[in-house]
């Protein structure tokens, strides 16, 4: 049995609302962190980073000043490592590991891609990977104990109930 489940799908499509509404269902010990818009007046002016642990921080704002740039939005290296990076390892201990997301943003620190291959090859992993093409997603797709699956508008309503029955 594959034991680390990540989804992929286009923005927006509910993957990350996927992971709470299983998270509300399972009775696993778990701990990592879930992505969040943050929207100002109505438009997306960049997203945060939230622990299963009540911590947050900045993942990338448009109105950061970094050298990391997905598109119109810099990327905050520091929080992903503090508190992305540590969220993971603190939850080495725990049943499940959620990681939200396996994106472009966090791919640029070095210290994020160590501790996701830690959490995958060590506990059960539910997160959420980037669908395009990158040397280190693909490697991560490809692992014999990870199932990928494809969120779209016909699955994602039947998709909680069948990680909670593969959780279990």
């Amino acid at each position: 049995m594959r034991k680390n489940i990540l989804l992929t799908g286009r923005p927006g499509i509910g993957k990350t609302t996927i992971i709470k509404r299983v998270l509300d269902r399972i009775d696993l010990s778990a701990g990592g962190f879930y992505t969040q818009e943050i929207r100002e007046h109505g438009i997306r002016t960049g997203f945060k980073i939230i622990t299963l642990d009540g911590n947050e921080g900045l993942l990338a704002h448009t109105e950061l000043n970094t050298r990391f740039r997905v598109g119109r939005y810099f990327v905050n290296i520091d929080d992903i490592d503090e508190i992305a990076v540590q969220s993971i390892l603190d939850s080495l201990d725990r049943d499940l590991i959620i990681i939200d997301e396996i994106g472009r943003m966090e791919l640029f620190s070095e210290k994020f891609k160590e501790a996701v291959i830690l959490a995958l090859e060590t506990k059960r992993v539910l997160g959420t990977i980037m669908r395009w093409s990158n040397i280190f997603t693909d490697s991560i797709k490809a692992r014999d104990d990870t199932d990928v699956i494809d969120v779209n508008l016909e699955n994602r309503d039947s998709l909680v109930d069948m990680i909670v029955d593969i959780l279990h």
